[in-house]
């Protein structure tokens, strides 16, 4: 059986190999669209309130190849929020010597 479709094994094996490392990694897995919405918010409010560049080149700072699909800077209270792989995640400035800091959400996605 195997010398007729060595190609269709090799695939059905490799793709077993895969579920099972994916289910060993669940956990990693499951942080990882929180991860894409924090870096890029706490990485924007350093860039922008604590290097103090302008947001022009902070957006391009924090561009990754997961794209987001919002980023809103809140200069009035220097907070920053993030969404991106179904994840929304915010910083603020808390001061000179404090630097960004992430929030905790309040309240889940829609």
């Amino acid at each position: 059986m195997i010398r007729r479709r060595p190609l269709r094994i090799l695939l059905v094996l490799g793709m077993l190999l895969l579920v099972a490392w994916a289910w060993q990694n669940r956990v990693h897995l499951q942080a990882f669209p929180g991860i894409i919405a924090a870096y890029s918010a706490k990485e924007y409010c350093s860039c922008r309130y604590v290097s103090q560049q302008p947001a022009d080149y902070c957006l391009g700072y924090v561009e990754q190849y997961v794209p987001l699909s919002e980023l809103f800077d809140d200069a009035a209270h220097k907070r920053v929020t993030a969404r991106g792989l179904g994840s929304r995640q915010s910083a603020q400035w808390l001061g000179a010597r404090q630097g960004c800091q992430l929030l905790p959400l309040a309240e889940p996605l829609p």
